[in-house]
């Protein structure tokens, strides 16, 4: 990925693999807002203690880095489960209830989601011109939401997933990610071959779930060519200075986003 840091002090990062194609993808950091430790800086969370006031000025402070406005985007109120919402100009400004994902094929709209060590995933078809973006934690993850993304968007816009460019973000890695017995017991149950994305650290009696891999495997199995995927390799909760992360923070900070959007089509002459 690369990191970019904006005139006003925020900080995001852009998937290297959609450099050069019609859409936008910015993931943020902590940096460049106004809330107070523990949510220290840019925070889009309401829901734990932050202040509303706060957080509208962080939106603010983000659609200026960006060149949008608040009202434009696209958000989702996000429940840990697989399901995707389309999404067109009329939706602008909404939150979509009870949805983990976001598609759509209108140029200029900017789609949000937020994370702290869930896996945010990006799906671009340059051919469609369609665009996705996901929010994966264990339970999404081993219950397939990058795939439904995937699969709605193929229903939604007729994408062939050989085409589609795919971006994983920063998210807890499976250096750090340890896990219990019903997060290895769903994951046998549900992933195919599950062993490849479990592994026991020497010295540990838990396992580690590798939630990259598992969300690039079953992209895979679903046609995606492995060379159009990126993987960020980025671990929050080995890196709180720069991202916010539930596990290592204990719960204990913000939120950070994801907010993508399709450039608008070449005109014709």
């Amino acid at each position: 990925m690369q990191r970019i840091e904006h005139a006003n002090g925020v900080v995001t990062y852009s998937f290297e693999t959609i450099a050069g194609h019609a859409v936008t993808a910015h993931v943020t950091t902590r940096h460049g807002g106004v809330s107070p430790e523990p949510w220290r800086s840019l925070n889009f969370s309401v829901s734990r203690g932050d202040s509303p006031e706060n957080v509208r000025a962080n939106r603010l402070r983000l659609a200026a880095a960006l060149g949008r406005q608040p009202e434009e985007f696209v958000a989702a109120r996000q429940v840990h489960g697989t399901g995707v919402a389309k999404v067109d100009s009329s939706h602008a400004g909404t939150v979509q209830d009870g949805v983990d994902a976001l598609i759509t094929d209108v140029p200029g709209l900017p789609l949000s989601l937020v994370f702290a060590d869930c896996v945010p995933l990006l799906l671009y078809d340059p051919v469609t011109r369609s665009l996705g973006v996901c929010h994966a934690g264990w339970r999404g993850t081993v219950n397939g939401a990058a795939t439904a993304t995937l699969w709605a968007m193929q229903a939604a816009f007729g994408v062939d997933p050989a085409t589609v460019l795919v971006g994983i973000g920063p998210s807890i890695g499976p250096q750090s990610y340890e896990v219990g017995d019903e997060v290895v017991d769903l994951a046998m149950a549900k992933l195919r071959q599950a062993e490849r994305y479990l592994h026991k650290p020497p010295g540990k009696s838990r396992y580690h779930l590798d939630l990259w891999q598992a969300n690039a495997g079953q992209l895979i199995e679903a046609g995606v060519q492995p060379a159009a995927i990126e993987i960020a390799a980025i671990d929050t909760a080995q890196n709180t200075g720069d991202f916010f992360s539930h596990r290592a923070e204990q719960g204990r900070c913000g939120l950070f986003g994801m907010v993508a959007w399709l450039a608008p089509a070449p005109s014709s002459t």
